[in-house]
């Protein structure tokens, strides 16, 4: 299976930074101070960024429907040729009402609906095109971006409307004669990244556009989760088959120690880049002391201090990590390297990304944490897996196919499934009750012939896990598992979750069985391949399981508390506990990267 990856249409590597100066902030344009941002860009630049993403603040820029402010405009040119004389570029956003923790209208708008009122639309374009004739010739304009997370100002919307309202705006930058690469500024928060319907769909907006910028901001609980979600969004976002830019990262030093910053930037920047990111901007260039009495500062005063640097100029560990970073790049010249092959693809159900008829957000949600889950796993333990979307077709270049604690896929795509296993192909599922008590069950197209198996489930109950530990005992050899080896789990989930599938063998074998003695993990042969069935959602517990053998106990042991909170997962470790999925004669290659100069 081919990996995407691939560099934006630019004559240079992007990595830099988003653009307020520590004049003014989102006010800058009325504040310009040319000399203060001279310096805020050569420290950039001495830095090794080679980019910056700007922004027309639209109720500066646009004080009626149909005028410009001149003078903004006159600084803004400035500003590139700023850009200019240093060697760097910027990427321009056109609309921005957005801006961290607030949203700002023109005086305008008067409430009009910025996706489907004609009118709006119309000047939105015409804005874009005026820009366009204005600076789309300066050597200095990387890019362009619609907006700035314009599911944030814009709301809700349907896919045809909203991708109505960027095919029109797109349409006036072209008509004012820009010519570089383009994309939406939506943060790529879309129902292939996040299971949400936000009118925003990758599959509908990637023909119009040159790369999908994702914006990521992760919390959660667990630091090997928290330092590979960003490339796990990364890998979501090639669904639309172009460049993938972190359009958006970064963290606030009021959230993070200064030292962690660094650990937190150089975690997300090397693993979005084996994630499949070629582009990366941070948020952002500057801390904003001096802001603090004014919106969107006042109220959200976290928002002060994501800078790159301080109020004073002076780099930041964040900024030292970018320098750092740089040097990678340069090293493994970007441009010529390609990610490796995997034959491992974690499939994406169609009930995830897509709209179905009474299906429940909830299971979709429940879902995609699992196939995080799954991927997450596969990374720790060294085994590069590709995402499998069953809305695009699911395609015959894997040698294993997971689906980790699933509840839905279609009927036609459970018979692929098998058709595929028949060609040769190892399939593995875990089974889950799903997330919520909507039609809580298999929605297998036939459960038992498909994994040889009668099970025994009984209508509307659920077979709960009372225990907090689960144990697997292998009953034969799988892979590296010999038998008698046995894993732990810790059950985790809420009550949908934690619950187990009975079911009794037919024509499957038993590899694995439950501290009961019930089938836990059985393998039905089917042409030249296997169906692997797991009767537990394992990867809704979010913790990796712990290895114990009759001859090595205690394999898998959980971090030592000495260790340091950044430091990679040991991957031996992981990789034993990872091989469930793996039938004893499928061994893809684990190599992440591949410089390929012949071919890139």
């Amino acid at each position: 299976m081919r990996r995407a990856f691939a560099l934006p249409p630019a004559d240079r590597v992007w990595l830099g930074v988003n653009f307020w100066s520590r004049v003014g902030g989102p006010r800058m344009w009325p504040r310009y101070d040319g000399q203060t941002v001279a310096k805020e860009l050569q420290v950039l630049a001495d830095h090794g960024l080679t980019m910056t993403r700007s922004f027309f603040f639209w109720p500066d820029f646009m004080p009626t429907p149909d005028t410009l402010d001149e003078t903004l405009l006159d600084r803004f040119a400035d500003f590139l040729d700023l850009h200019e004389a240093i060697g760097m570029r910027t990427v321009p956003t056109l609309i921005v009402g957005h801006m961290s923790g607030e949203n700002w209208d023109p005086a305008w708008r008067d409430g009009r609906d910025l996706y489907a009122d004609v009118w709006l639309v119309g000047r939105q374009a015409w804005f874009a095109e005026m820009m366009a004739r204005r600076f789309a010739s300066h050597p200095a304009v990387a890019g362009w971006l619609l907006s700035n997370e314009m599911p944030l100002y814009g709301g809700l919307g349907t896919v045809p409307t909203v991708t109505a309202w960027a095919q029109l705006v797109i349409q006036g930058l072209r008509a004012g004669g820009a010519h570089q690469p383009v994309s939406i500024g939506d943060g790529a928060w879309t129902v292939e990244t996040n299971a949400s319907p936000s009118g925003y769909r990758l599959r509908e907006l990637g023909p119009l556009v040159d790369w999908v910028g994702p914006h990521v901001y992760p919390m959660g609980d667990d630091p090997v989760r928290q330092h590979l979600r960003t490339a796990f969004l990364c890998e979501l976002a090639t669904v639309a088959g172009k460049p993938v830019v972190l359009e958006e990262f970064g963290a606030s030093t009021d959230f993070v120690s200064e030292e962690n910053l660094g650990h937190y930037y150089r975690q997300v920047l090397h693993n979005s880049l084996l994630g499949g990111s070629a582009g990366w901007v941070a948020w952002n260039n500057t801390d904003f002391d001096d802001l603090i009495d004014e919106p969107p500062y006042s109220h959200h005063p976290f928002e002060l201090h994501f800078g790159v640097t301080d109020s004073n100029g002076a780099p930041k560990s964040a900024l030292r990590e970018l320098a750092d970073f740089r040097t990678v790049l340069d090293a493994v010249d970007l441009a010529r390297c390609a990610r490796a092959d995997t034959e491992v693809g974690i499939v994406v159900p169609a009930h995830v990304d897509s709209e179905h008829p009474f299906t429940d957000l909830g299971d979709q949600a429940a879902a995609l944490a699992a196939i995080e889950q799954a991927y997450l796993t596969a990374r720790e333990a060294g085994v590069p897996a590709g995402i499998v979307r069953e809305s695009g077709g699911i395609t015959d270049d894997c040698r294993l196919y997971l689906l980790p604690s699933a509840k839905q896929l279609t009927g036609p795509g459970w018979r692929r499934l098998e058709a595929l296993a028949h060609a040769g192909a190892t399939v593995y599922v875990s089974y889950c009750h799903g997330g919520t008590d909507n039609q809580r069950g298999p929605w297998y197209a036939g459960l038992n012939a498909l994994f040889g198996v009668r099970h025994r489930l009984r209508y509307g109950i659920v077979d709960r896990i009372t225990a907090d530990t689960v144990e697997f005992t292998f009953q034969r050899d799988l892979g590296s598992l010999a038998a008698g080896t046995v894993l732990s789990f810790t059950a985790g989930g809420n009550p949908h979750q934690r619950a187990y599938l009975p079911v009794d063998p037919v024509d499957a074998e038993v590899i694995a069985t439950d501290a009961e003695g019930r089938p836990a993990l059985l393998r039905r042969a089917v042409g030249t391949g296997a169906l692997v069935l797991c009767t537990y959602p394992w990867k809704r517990w979010r913790r990796p399981p712990r290895r114990s053998t009759p001859s090595r106990p205690g394999a898998c042991t959980p971090r030592s508390p000495t260790t340091p909170a950044y430091a990679p997962r040991s991957a031996p470790a992981t990789r034993a506990c990872w091989s469930t999925a793996w039938s004893a004669t499928t061994a893809p290659s684990s190599s992440g990267w591949s410089a390929n100069p012949q071919t890139r």
